[in-house]
């Protein structure tokens, strides 16, 4: 057996840059700051993205694709936007390479130079607001309502896989409405999709929010939010919807003519999840023996480990969950059959226990005498002995009762680590500790930056459901209606 991995108690850090790639996830690729996602990795990722694309397209939305390059002068058009990403993005100067005189292999051809640059799309607004311009003249072409699934670059020196990376998946939904109510409606729609998902599918609970202005999306007038607590205390950002105003629609002069026949502006938003949604999953859930995987994003949702000694035994075993695999399989549960005799059960066993196999059936000779089997779950490592009469509705509620334990043991958590401070000595002694800080804040950037500095806690969000409440600022002593969301974080 292969060394234990790092407890989180230890080195949180450590643990989960070892979980990722011990349970066969991803690794660091040759290419610097980029990761190869994994067949067992991506499999999760399919398994997002299906729902969400369902759920994207039960609200009106269809995808499609746009240009991995944006012209440099695209991003020159919204002045905010350009600012916000300028630092991050990767440049194509030449479009041809030739072999060096010396013989020492290719090098860019000086020739070659472009006419202009292209910029590794870091986000699709500029060249989706470009060709929305051709796409809309009435009233009757709106609203229009489309996604992406796409990866895109954002350069980045200090990488971690899945959490930060310069290349990475994620998808884009931008949309253009008639009137500013139906482009914030369609804003908050989409959080509570991402929201939605992150609960009932990922088992994550959530605040939604509004972001502040320092914390706002480069281009938009509000930017809302779902934001997560992981094990460390440390929030992690898992969604964003952006109401865009006219901002970008002005910046392209992309108009419609109204009812009324006049001419104006489109209102717009973008909204996007990214492949931080597998770091949100494997920090929320796993444990020091590895991953903890909710049932609905299990890629192996019930394994079976037949115990034998002879060909005959196994022969008889399977047999026996013959059936059993075809049921819960018609029933839409993933299952794979372990009959394979390179390792002992006892190595399988801890090997989809790494991988977060929500449920591990083991059946051995005396289990086929008398018509049982061993049912262990993951989450609580119980294990129990369980008859094989009824055994697939028995499944399919376990796993059921697994996902909603493991949602209400990540809430659980969260409600006691979310801690109000009225003083700013206590919040600095509380962020050393982690977890959220609900505390009352004045609602000026010299503060939230001055905090910042202090305390290298963020505001996370001004969350959705406060309710108003009179106080003074932690930090400036100035008068508060509401507490926001404080955290370190990812």
């Amino acid at each position: 057996m292969a060394k234990a991995i790092p407890s989180r108690s230890e080195n949180y850090s450590e643990w989960y840059n070892e979980l990722v790639k011990r349970a066969d996830l991803a690794e660091n690729s040759a290419v610097r700051g980029c990761m190869v996602i994994k067949p067992y990795g991506f499999s999760i990722w399919e398994k997002m993205q299906r729902a969400l694309d369902d759920m994207f397209k039960e609200t009106g939305h269809s995808n499609a694709y746009f240009p991995l390059f944006i012209p440099k002068s695209y991003l020159s058009k919204e002045a905010s936007h350009v600012e916000g990403f300028a630092k991050e993005c990767a440049v194509v100067t030449h479009y041809r390479l030739k072999n060096a005189e010396d013989g020492s292999g290719v090098v860019v051809d000086p020739d070659a130079k472009l006419e202009e640059e292209l910029i590794v799309r870091p986000t699709s607004e500029t060249v989706i607001w470009s060709t929305y311009k051709n796409w809309i003249q009435s009233y009757r072409d709106l609203p229009l309502l489309i996604n992406q699934w796409a990866n895109v670059v954002r350069w980045e020196m200090r990488t971690r896989l899945f959490l930060r990376t310069a290349e990475f998946l994620w998808q884009e939904g931008h949309t253009a409405h008639a009137t500013a109510q139906e482009a914030m409606d369609e804003t908050r729609q989409m959080l509570d999709v991402y929201a939605r998902f992150a609960e009932e599918w990922m088992a994550v609970p959530v605040i939604r929010g509004i972001k502040t202005p320092n914390e706002r999306f480069a281009g938009a007038d509000e930017t809302f939010c779902i934001e997560a607590m992981m094990q460390d205390g440390k929030a992690l950002q898992a969604g964003t919807s952006h109401f865009l105003g006219q901002n970008f629609a002005k910046a392209f002069d992309v108009t419609f003519l109204n009812k009324q026949n006049q001419l104006e502006h489109v209102w717009g938003t973008s909204w996007g999840v990214s492949t931080r949604l597998m770091g949100a999953l494997i920090m929320a859930h796993s444990d020091d023996d590895g991953l903890v995987l909710p049932p609905k994003l299990a890629p192996i949702q019930v394994v079976i480990v037949p115990i034998f000694k002879n060909d005959e035994g196994l022969a008889q075993i399977s047999e026996k969950v013959k059936p059993i695999i075809q049921e819960l399989r018609k029933a839409g549960v993933s299952v794979k059959f372990d009959d394979s005799d390179a390792n002992k059960p006892g190595w399988k066993f801890a090997e989809y226990e790494l991988r977060g196999v929500p449920v591990r059936l083991a059946m051995g000779m005396r289990d086929l005498e008398n018509n049982t089997v061993e049912v262990a779950r993951r989450d609580l490592k119980t294990k129990e002995t369980v008859s094989l009469d009824g055994i697939v509705a028995h499944i399919q509620n376990l796993l059921a009762d697994i996902q909603q334990t493991i949602y209400q043991k990540a809430l659980q958590f969260r409600q006691s680590n979310t801690f109000r401070v009225d003083t700013f000595d206590a919040f600095k002694e509380q962020i050393e500790k982690g977890g959220f800080i609900s505390a009352h804040w004045d609602g000026t950037s010299e503060t939230e930056e001055a905090i910042k500095e202090a305390t290298k806690a963020t505001i996370r969000c001004i969350p959705l459901e406060a309710e108003e409440e009179d106080g003074v600022c932690v930090y400036s002593g100035k008068p508060s209606k509401q507490r926001v969301i404080f955290a370190r974080a990812y």
